[in-house]
C-alpha cells in the first residue's frame, strides 16, 4: 500500500490526488500541516523523509518518491492505464510543456514559504501577498490560455479525455480562485476546469472533500 503525505490545500498534493482517482490507485493519507506547529513539515521526523521539507511526499515498495512531476510521471509509467501522457511524442512535448508552465514558473511564486518570506522579510500583509499572487498566477494562466488557443478545440487541453494537463491546471485554479486571480479573459481554461469538476476523479479531489480540510 502506497503511503502519501499531503496537505489538502497543497496544488502539489492535489495534483497527485487527482492523478490517483484516475487510475483507481488506493493510498494511505498521512496529512502534514503546513501552518500548524510551526510547520509539521519541518520536523526531524519529516525531513528524514522529504529534505526540502514540502509536500507532497510519497512511499511505496522500499522508495521515497518526492516532488510531484517525478510523482506524476512515475504513476504513469507504473499504472499506466488510463495514461495521462498522449501517445505522439509531438503531443507529450506540447503537454509537458503547458504543465511546466504551472510547475516551474507560477506554482513557486505562490509557494507558502515564498509568502511566508515576503511577509517577514518585507513586511507585505494579506493585500500584498493577494497582489504578488494575482500577477503571477494571472501572467501564467494567460500564457496557458494562449497556448491552448493555437490548438483545435477538443473537450479538454489536449483531447476528449482528461491527462496531464488537467491534473497541473485544476489545482492551478483553484489557487487562482483563493487569490481572486481575474479569469475572465480565459474562458479555454475556464470551459476545461468546469468539465473536470463533472468528473468524480477530480470532484473527490477538491481539497473541501480531504479528511484534513479545514474552513
Amino acid at each position: 500500500m502506497m503511503r502519501f503525505h499531503g496537505y489538502f490545500r497543497s496544488s502539489s498534493s492535489y495534483r497527485c490526488r487527482i492523478a490517483f482517482n484516475l487510475k483507481g490507485i488506493e493510498y494511505d493519507f498521512v496529512p502534514v500541516h503546513l501552518v500548524k506547529d510551526g510547520g509539521q513539515q519541518k520536523s526531524e521526523s519529516y525531513r528524514a523523509l522529504n529534505p526540502q521539507a514540502l509536500v507532497p511526499t510519497l512511499e511505496v515498495d522500499g522508495m521515497v518518491l518526492t516532488q510531484s512531476p517525478a510523482i506524476l510521471e512515475w504513476l504513469d509509467e507504473t499504472h499506466p492505464e488510463p495514461p495521462l501522457l498522449p501517445a505522439d511524442a509531438a503531443t507529450r512535448a506540447a503537454v509537458r510543456a503547458f504543465c511546466a508552465v504551472i510547475a516551474c514558473e507560477i506554482h513557486p511564486l505562490q509557494n507558502l514559504r515564498v509568502l511566508q518570506y515576503l511577509e517577514a522579510s518585507y513586511g507585505q500583509g494579506a493585500e500584498g501577498k493577494e497582489v504578488w499572487c494575482q500577477r503571477w498566477i494571472g501572467d501564467g494562466l494567460a500564457a496557458c490560455e494562449a497556448l491552448l488557443a493555437r490548438r483545435p478545440a477538443t473537450r479538454f487541453a489536449f483531447g476528449d479525455a482528461p491527462g496531464m494537463a488537467e491534473v497541473y491546471l485544476v489545482p492551478q485554479m483553484f489557487s487562482a480562485q483563493r487569490f481572486k486571480v481575474d479569469t475572465s479573459a480565459m474562458p479555454r481554461l475556464r470551459e476545461i476546469v468546469a468539465a473536470c469538476e463533472a468528473l468524480p476523479a477530480f470532484a473527490a479531489a477538491h481539497p473541501s472533500r480531504q479528511p484534513d480540510a479545514e474552513g
